[in-house]
C-alpha cells in the first residue's frame, strides 16, 4: 500500500483560509470591472503597483526586521523571473482581459488555470497524466470553445479576445503557482512574495504610468477609493500572500482545484451588483469547462483511491 504523508498541522486553517479567499476574489471581478470603468486599466495597474512594492517592503521590515533582507544572487534572479510571469505577465494580461471581457466569464477562463498546472507539472516530469485526465483536459478545452461561441458566432471580438487573453493569462499563474513553491519552502511566503512583487511588478508599472496618470483620480468618490485599497490591498497583496502559504501548507496539486469554485462567487456577485445575464449555452460551456477540469484534476486521486 502506497505511504502517506500525515496531513500538515495547518491544513484545516489552510483549507478555510483558502474558501474565503475564493469568495474575495469572485467578488473582485465585478469590482474591478468597476475600477477599470473609472480609471482604465493602466490606472488601476499604475495604483496597485505604486501600493503593492510599499506593503512589501513593510512586510519585510515588519516580519523579518530588514528592509531588504540579503537574498543568494541566484534566487534573487529567480524571484524577478517569477515576479515578471505572475505580475507583469499575469496581473497585466487579467487586468485588459477583464475589461474586455465579462466578470462572470473572465472568471470562468482563469478557473482553467488547474489544467495548466497539471499540464506543467507533466512537462517538469512531477506527476504523469493518466488517459481519464487526458480526456479531462481534452473536455475542458471543449468547454471553453463552447463557452466563447455565443460571443464569437454574434460577432463580439471585443469580449471573445479578451477571454481567450485571460486564457493566456491562467497559464502564467499556474507557471508561478509551480515555479514559486521551491523558493518558498526554502525562503518562506513572506519574502518570496516581498521579492516577486517589488522586482516582477516594475516593468508594469513603468508601462502603466504615462496612461495612469491621465485617469481621472480627482473625480473618485470615498467609495472608489476604498473599493481601490480593497481590491490592491486585501484581494490582491494578502491575498497573493495567502495563496503562497496555502500552497506551502495544502500542496499545489491538492490546493488547485480550489479555483474552480470562484466562477459560482463571481457569477454570483456580478448577476447581484452589476446585473449581468448569462445564456443557457454560456452556463453549459462554464458546466463543462468545470467539469473536465474537475475530471483532470482528480482522476488521478480516484485511480489512487480505488486500488
Amino acid at each position: 500500500m502506497p505511504h502517506r504523508a500525515p496531513p500538515h498541522r495547518h491544513s484545516q486553517l489552510a483549507l478555510t483560509v483558502a474558501l474565503i479567499l475564493i469568495v474575495i476574489w469572485g467578488a473582485n471581478f465585478t469590482l474591478q470591472k468597476y475600477l477599470f470603468n473609472l480609471l482604465s486599466p493602466a490606472g488601476f495597474l499604475m495604483a496597485r503597483y505604486i501600493l503593492m512594492p510599499l506593503c512589501a517592503l513593510l512586510l519585510m521590515r515588519w516580519r523579518l526586521g530588514r528592509w531588504l533582507p540579503p537574498l543568494p544572487r541566484k534566487d534573487l534572479l529567480y524571484m524577478a523571473w517569477l515576479g515578471f510571469a505572475g505580475h507583469s505577465l499575469h496581473v497585466g494580461l487579467v487586468s485588459y482581459g477583464i475589461h474586455w471581457s465579462t466578470a462572470f466569464s473572465s472568471s470562468v477562463i482563469l478557473a482553467c488555470g488547474p489544467i495548466f498546472t497539471l499540464l506543467i507539472l507533466q512537462y517538469k516530469g512531477f506527476e504523469r497524466l493518466s488517459m481519464a485526465q487526458v480526456a479531462g483536459v481534452t473536455l475542458a478545452l471543449g468547454g471553453v470553445l463552447m463557452f466563447l461561441s455565443d460571443k464569437l458566432l454574434s460577432g463580439n471580438w471585443r469580449a471573445g479576445g479578451g477571454d481567450l487573453v485571460l486564457l493566456v493569462a491562467a497559464s502564467f499563474f499556474s507557471y508561478y503557482t509551480v515555479a514559486a513553491k521551491p523558493v518558498m519552502e526554502r525562503h518562506g511566503p513572506v519574502l518570496t512574495m516581498a521579492y516577486t512583487t517589488l522586482l516582477g511588478g516594475l516593468p508594469l508599472l513603468i508601462w502603466s504610468v504615462p496612461l495612469g496618470l491621465q485617469a481621472p483620480w480627482a473625480t473618485l468618490d470615498v467609495w472608489a477609493w476604498v473599493g481601490l485599497l480593497w481590491s490592491v490591498l486585501v484581494s490582491a497583496f494578502i491575498g497573493w500572500l495567502a495563496w503562497g502559504w496555502i500552497n506551502t501548507v495544502r500542496g499545489v496539486a491538492r490546493t488547485a482545484p480550489l479555483m474552480y469554485l470562484m466562477p459560482p462567487m463571481a457569477g454570483l456577485f456580478a448577476w447581484a451588483w452589476s446585473g449581468e445575464h448569462y445564456t443557457w449555452i454560456k452556463i453549459a460551456g462554464a458546466g463543462v469547462i468545470l467539469l473536465g477540469v474537475a475530471l483532470a484534476q482528480y482522476a488521478g486521486q480516484i485511480k489512487w483511491r480505488l486500488r
